[in-house]
């Protein structure tokens, strides 16, 4: 089957619910997109918001999710903080887990040698059997149990590198705020019958399908890529796409002649057209699913304007699912930057009271 390139972001924009704004509740939305970037907490409300019909950036859902243990709040995804879906979370994790980054020689030549980390891994077991602690709390029950005095500081980083493969592994995860401190606890103690992790392989026969349902159709490059940045050994990678095809699951088709994987029941998807013109706020889903390095929704020229310094994905313009430009919201002033000719007056109009209603304040376009 030859699908082109806009029928594709017209696939993607359906699906992640930006086209109709017919996504519910924030379960449901972090599920569908596997995962939503939680890096800066309100960029993750904004997603969940924009793709609803009345849902605002403080309406409270996503922190009720999380209180229910409907979603958790972990480092998953490229080594970021995401929300997950309780229910769908340890099957991302185990394939997080299955590529061992911390096994490599770099790694622990940087953060903490294999023998530190399977005295951690042991020790934060024992530490968060039933407990919630904030992240000092947690350095310093680690450090007590490990004996690893030298690790405090790796440990207490706020990047969380030596944190990271214990959450990959589905021994902690954040908790409930205590005030503004972070909070650490295991899943189990947030999620009712957590269930732990299932082998890699098993979990991606969950996790490739719906990556594919969302952001598809994709390369094993792509999926990879944003899985954890191409870390997957790639034998591994190529066997677990090779069986879904081979058992139906998956089928080839071709995307302006390069190879790519869609869902088996998603092909007769692929034919409609894309919606107009769209703003999406800071780190959404849809950019992060195909990466900024993707010039079918990037212009390479404009990717410094999207992926700037520091790691900061900017709020983006779409037209038609490409991204043209990029737009900021100070006080009451919506302010559009498009990468070349300027939009016609009017033509985001919609947006501008969508973005109202999602921000909780008039806005006034200008740009």
């Amino acid at each position: 089957m030859n699908v082109t390139a806009d029928q594709v972001r017209a696939f993607r924009l359906r699906r992640q619910h930006v086209a109709l704004r017919d996504g519910t509740d924030p379960t449901a939305t972090a599920r569908r997109l596997v995962g939503v970037q939680a890096q800066v907490p309100s960029a993750a409300a904004q997603a969940v918001a924009v793709r609803t019909a009345a849902g605002t950036a403080d309406d409270g859902d996503v922190d009720a999710a999380l209180a229910a243990g409907a979603l958790i709040r972990t480092w998953s995804l490229r080594g970021t903080l995401h929300l997950l879906a309780a229910d769908q979370a340890p099957a991302v994790l185990a394939l997080l887990a299955a590529a061992r980054t911390w096994d490599k020689g770099s790694w622990q030549r940087e953060f903490a040698t294999a023998a530190q980390m399977a005295a951690l891994e042991e020790a934060v077991a024992e530490v968060l059997a039933d407990a919630v602690l904030t992240r000092e709390e947690l350095v310093a029950a680690l450090v007590a149990h490990s004996r690893e005095e030298g690790l405090a500081d790796a440990l207490g980083s706020g990047w969380g590198a030596v944190l990271k493969p214990l959450a990959w592994q589905g021994l902690l995860c954040h908790g409930p705020p205590a005030g503004s401190r972070v909070t650490f606890t295991h899943p189990r103690t947030l999620v009712p019958g957590w269930p732990g992790l299932p082998e890699p392989d098993e979990a991606a026969r969950e996790v490739v399908p719906a990556f594919l349902a969302a952001h598809g159709p994709a390369t094993a490059t792509a999926f990879d890529a944003w899985l954890l940045r191409g870390a997957t050994p790639k034998k591994r990678l190529r066997a677990w796409f090779a069986d879904l095809v081979a058992d139906g699951s998956l089928v080839e088709v071709t995307v302006d002649g390069e190879t790519r994987y869609a869902r088996a029941e998603d092909v007769d998807e692929l034919g409609a057209e894309a919606p107009g013109l769209r703003l999406l706020g800071p780190f959404d889903p849809y950019v992060l699913g195909a990466g900024t390095a993707d010039p079918d929704l990037v212009p390479t020229a404009h990717r410094g304007e999207v992926s700037r310094a520091a790691g900061w994905i900017a709020p983006v313009v779409l037209d038609a699912g490409r991204v043209v430009g990029t737009w900021r919201a100070d006080d009451d002033r919506l302010e559009v930057t498009p990468f070349g000719t300027p939009l016609p007056d009017g033509a985001l109009e919609d947006e501008r009271t969508v973005w109202s209603r999602i921000l909780g304040r008039p806005l006034t376009l200008r740009g």
